[in-house]
């Protein structure tokens, strides 16, 4: 399994914009696969800092996703709402494999 951390400065001021985005790749990433773990919004900490985990079976599973993603409708709709409304100033993507316990590792 590897999981996708995605670090987003965004707008403080389009915080609602980011929300209504966020909303819509939840469900396609599923769509693709992924586990969806959600987005988390600032809280008591700087306000222009959001971060979005998933998860796929492995990397390749990942990069198809990307691909798949580019031609899917649902998928163009959410990039053109982020470049048209321009909450999301820059992100970085990272890419984690969880320590799990050995049960769950065994199954999967």
């Amino acid at each position: 399994m590897i999981t996708c951390y995605l670090k987003y400065t965004i707008d403080p001021f389009k915080v609602e914009e980011f929300k209504k985005y966020a909303k819509m790749w939840i469900p396609l990433v599923e769509k693709f696969e992924g586990i969806h773990h959600g987005y988390f919004l600032p809280h008591e900490s700087a306000n222009n800092i959001a971060v979005a985990l998933f998860s796929f079976k492995s990397l390749s599973m990942y990069e198809k996703y990307r691909i798949d993603s580019e031609t899917d409708i649902a998928c163009i709709k959410a990039y053109k709402f982020a470049n048209k409304g321009q909450f999301i100033i820059s992100y970085e993507r990272n890419f984690l494999k969880p320590i799990l316990n050995e049960t769950y590792e065994k199954t999967n």
